[in-house]
């Protein structure tokens, strides 16, 4: 029988894309084992599409919040368990009741640790996983992300019904994130939307379903509005993405999901700390200028003049020339 490794990440999508490199790390020192990886459905579902791991269990699901109450997982997971070498959850366990269940299910080595927790030495979220499972120091893995064969094959149906053409290289700009406040200007957005028109880019607008707002405040300032991408899910927008030849986006994680594509990614920054939180990839140009002077993420929602976020126009069209010039997406190359 295989021998096993069990992870749990109970976190959101950019959480879960932030702890990708740890994973490629234990896949390189365990090749002969297979992965479970139990988080959100549509995240994990995603990871198990591309390779990463070999199943996915839902974080949600009886099979396992039940090892966070100590009581006897389901079957399929008691399997996966008595066959584990390493168990690995990234998350807070104050009471040891979640680390002694994986030990008493057969898991040989445990560890339970979250990337936040005051031990950790890194800076960077993605080396703070790292750190949790004993990945060297500076070992961030930038092995893009391969979406199957289907799901390109349906990103390329999904934009040709758009109409959109493959005469002009593709930018996918994102105007929201997960908060309205790491979102720069309609001011600032405009002009590079503009410029990257006039040099010949198709812009492509992702409106997701925390973006209505960035996105309307952007489209009434423009006389013609591009091709608006909605409603997509993770598994088409990894799609799509797979063929844009730019990508500009916030600190969120469909920027994160960029730079794990392969995609080259300009992401701003304003209120979230860049050292800290900056999508890493084969080709990224992250923009922040001006610190934050806010103490709190309280104190950045009440603040309403967002100096942080007075980003320059010409130096976000810089950085898109340029990383667009450092080579295209390696999956339309």
């Amino acid at each position: 029988m295989l021998r096993t490794i069990f992870i749990l990440h109970p976190g959101g999508f950019g959480d879960l894309l932030l702890a990708v490199p740890a994973i490629q790390s234990l896949r390189e020192r365990f090749p002969s084992h297979q992965f479970m990886l139990c988080g959100q459905d549509e995240s994990a579902e995603f990871l198990a599409d591309c390779g990463l791991v070999d199943r996915w269990l839902s974080v949600q699901s009886t099979a396992c919040t039940a090892l966070f109450g100590g009581a006897a997982p389901d079957p399929s997971v008691r399997d996966w368990l008595s066959r584990c070498d390493l168990a690995v959850a990234w998350t807070h366990d104050d009471t040891g009741t979640l680390a002694a269940t994986l030990e008493d299910y057969g898991a040989e080595a445990v560890v339970v640790e979250s990337p936040f927790a005051p031990r950790l030495s890194r800076v960077h979220q993605s080396e703070r996983f790292l750190e949790v499972v004993g990945g060297q120091a500076g070992q961030i893995w930038n092995t893009p992300l391969t979406v199957p064969t289907a799901v390109r094959e349906q990103a390329e149906a999904f934009l040709t019904k758009l109409g959109v053409s493959r005469q002009r290289p593709l930018a996918m700009i994102h105007p929201g994130s997960g908060s309205r406040h790491k979102c720069v200007a309609p001011s600032v957005l405009l002009p590079v939307l503009e410029g990257l028109e006039s040099e010949g880019f198709e812009p492509l607008l992702l409106d997701g379903p925390a973006d209505h707002e960035m996105v309307h405040r952007l489209l009434v300032h423009m006389a013609r509005h591009p091709i608006l991408l909605s409603g997509l899910s993770i598994r088409l927008l990894a799609g799509v993405l797979s063929q844009v030849d730019l990508f500009l986006g916030h600190d969120s994680g469909v920027t994160h999901l960029a730079a794990l594509m392969g995609a080259p990614t300009v992401a701003l920054f304003g209120p979230t700390e860049s050292a800290r939180w900056a999508p890493r990839g084969r080709a990224v140009a992250v923009i922040q200028e001006k610190p934050c002077r806010c103490a709190s993420w309280d104190a950045v929602r009440n603040c309403r003049e967002k100096p942080c976020l007075e980003l320059s126009p010409p130096a976000i069209l810089a950085a898109c020339r340029t990383i667009h010039t450092l080579g295209v997406n390696p999956r339309i190359s």
